[in-house]
């Protein structure tokens, strides 16, 4: 094909890498996609696979399947017709997500990704560990059972922790029983920089807290503490803040979170589809090494109050308007950058999907199946990933049942 002539459909690779957060060897979903189509991708039984990335972000990017050649380098002379008007005129003129499978053994780093001011001026500040200008809202959809701490709790189930007599150093002076968000961020800004002898001893005191002590809306912290210990060791500050401050949540396939700029979480445990605008920054706290974390006073005054119950967490799925059979929901995060479909397709059905102003990127998560677009048929099986560009339709056809996830602008 001729620079003028860009096909509109194509096959991409993924690339996986390798936190210790991961699963390790076939356990892990990352690793077996990644391993479906990119043939020089071997799994090794003794390593850790935690994400398989397939967007155009320089780090870990996709690239066509039968060339190799970096997916964002097809973009960029081709923008008119891979990215369209939208992108180009609204979104930056690039790919404005990224994707990505992850498959989660431990809890990631308590983390918040900084809004685009804060990431405009960390960028320039430090361009080695923030990559881009960019803010990262981001979404998670489950594909198996998928445990997260995301947001705040309500206040009105914080307080009467804070009323246990080890808790109450952490309370500023003067405090009232009716706290504000302003009182929970200097809270965990106390619970973050608090001495790792004090993160010890109150980690203990809590387990030896009884379940009704704690409340029905915190019984579950007993439970948690020697995971999480046995995870990070007992003197991380993110296990105070995780269990004392913020939801946890156990989702099951198909349901999906909403995690907006600033807001603050860590995944747990389970394979999930992320997408994300398109951004690397982070700001870390907790559930990683003292040396990977960034300024307490940073991240806590960074911290934004969005969400105060698991139910603002949820993003729900609603059938899509693009779809023509109604087998394929979306997902609509309060961003301009993408949505998110999922169509599930039993034996001997299919789907058409109306064309979208931007681009598409989609992987299949289970099955097998074909895809009709741009005049031709492509076959499609598990770990199969395709950019679909503007103002393309597709049709989705199987024998034996399959799943698609497909990000779209």
């Amino acid at each position: 094909m001729t620079a003028t002539t860009p096909e509109r459909v194509f096959q991409l690779t993924g690339s996986c890498n390798n936190y210790p957060w991961g699963k390790k060897g076939k356990e892990s979903l990352a690793a077996q996609l990644c391993a479906k189509t990119d043939k020089s991708f071997h799994i090794k039984d003794d390593e850790f696979y935690s994400e398989m990335w397939f967007g155009d972000y320089p780090d870990f990017p996709a690239k066509k399947f039968d060339t190799g050649e970096p997916l964002k380098d097809i973009l960029e002379k081709n923008k008119e017709t891979l990215l369209g008007k939208k992108v180009i005129e609204n979104l930056d003129g690039q790919l404005p997500y990224l994707p990505k499978i992850l498959s989660i053994a431990k809890a990631l780093p308590l983390q918040i990704h900084p809004n685009k001011e804060l990431a405009t001026k960390l960028h320039k500040k430090d361009p080695q560990n923030f990559t881009d200008p960019n803010h990262k809202p981001e979404i998670a959809v489950a594909l198996s059972k998928f445990e997260v701490f995301a947001g705040w709790k309500p206040l009105s189930d914080i307080v009467p922790l804070f009323q246990l007599p080890f808790l109450r150093q952490f309370v500023p002076p003067g405090t009232t029983d009716t706290w504000t968000d302003a009182t929970l961020r200097d809270i965990t800004k106390s619970l973050l920089k608090a001495e790792e002898g004090s993160v010890q001893n109150i980690a203990q005191s809590l387990l030896k807290t009884s379940k009704e002590e704690l409340g029905p809306k915190n019984d579950y912290i007993p439970d948690l503490i020697p995971r999480l210990q046995d995870q990070y060791g007992p003197k991380d500050p993110g296990t105070l803040v995780a269990l004392l401050c913020m939801n946890f949540m156990v989702l099951q396939p198909g349901d999906s979170i909403y995690i907006p700029a600033d807001g603050i979480h860590a995944y747990l445990s389970g394979d999930i589809v992320e997408c994300m605008a398109r951004s690397n920054n982070v700001l870390n706290a907790g559930f990683c090494p003292p040396a990977d974390r960034n300024s307490y006073d940073l991240f806590a005054d960074t911290l934004t109050f969005q969400g105060h119950t698991a139910a603002d967490m949820l993003l729900p799925s609603n059938k899509s308007e693009k779809s023509k059979e109604g087998r394929t929901v979306v997902y609509k995060p309060p961003m301009s950058e993408f949505d998110m479909l999922k169509a599930d397709l039993g034996p001997g059905e299919s789907d058409e999907i109306a064309p979208s102003d931007g681009p598409s990127v989609l992987i299949v998560t289970s099955g097998q199946g074909t895809m009709l677009a741009d005049g031709k048929t492509f076959d499609l099986k598990e770990g199969s990933i395709f950019f679909v560009a503007p103002e393309t339709a597709v049709v989705w056809k199987t024998d034996k049942g399959m799943q698609i996830h497909m990000a779209v602008v």
